[in-house]
């Protein structure tokens, strides 16, 4: 199921508790954080859907953060967001990487430090809706913002397809994630494709 879907229905799941809160009784102001928690979910919905597509709406910076607005404006999806990788994660049990050439690595979202490959990688950010975590050195990283089940841009592809290469011309192995990162079949994959 795509972002779009799992926002709306719980944006809808907000809204319709909202509303039933307020009709057994409940105060405006008791309410009215769930009522704009609704409203940031519906945003999100728009924004992550497949005809609209912009990711840049949370404004994840290209060193992996997001700026102050962004954390107050979209602070419930992000948390959300968040807490969902790491309990999918949990709950998952799989390896949080794969190796898919030598050197070259898919996975997900390393949000503690043992979930990078080893040889202290570079790394290639696929998400927009998760923070570069502090132990990912900003000189190592590349931020191809997108939504989680959506693709990057072929001009983002290239782009990181080409940093990658060069950082594995350089020795360092290289890892790719997106949200959660699940490889599907080996893909062989080559720096002379580029």
């Amino acid at each position: 199921m795509g972002i779009s879907k799992v926002t709306g229905i719980a944006a809808t799941a907000l809204l319709v508790s909202s509303l039933a809160l307020r009709q057994a009784g409940v105060r405006a102001a008791a309410t009215a954080p769930i009522l704009a928690t609704s409203c940031v979910a519906y945003v999100v919905t728009v924004a992550s859907h497949t005809a609209v597509n912009v990711p840049w709406i949370l404004g994840k910076t290209p060193s992996g953060r997001f700026p102050l607005w962004s954390s107050v404006l979209f602070g419930p999806f992000l948390m959300l967001a968040r807490t969902y990788a790491k309990v999918k994660r949990f709950l998952r049990k799989e390896n949080v990487y794969d190796e898919i050439a030598q050197g070259l690595y898919l996975g997900g979202w390393p949000f503690m430090a043992k979930h990078l490959p080893p040889g202290d990688p570079s790394v290639v950010d696929c998400t927009c809706e998760l923070p570069r975590s502090s132990f990912v050195k900003v000189d190592e990283y590349v931020c191809l913002a997108t939504w989680d089940t959506r693709a990057p841009l072929p001009s983002q592809i290239e782009f990181a397809a080409r940093w990658a290469c060069e950082k594995r011309a350089q020795g360092k192995p290289v890892y790719v994630h997106c949200a959660f990162g699940k490889v599907m079949e080996e893909v062989p994959v080559s720096c002379a494709q580029f």
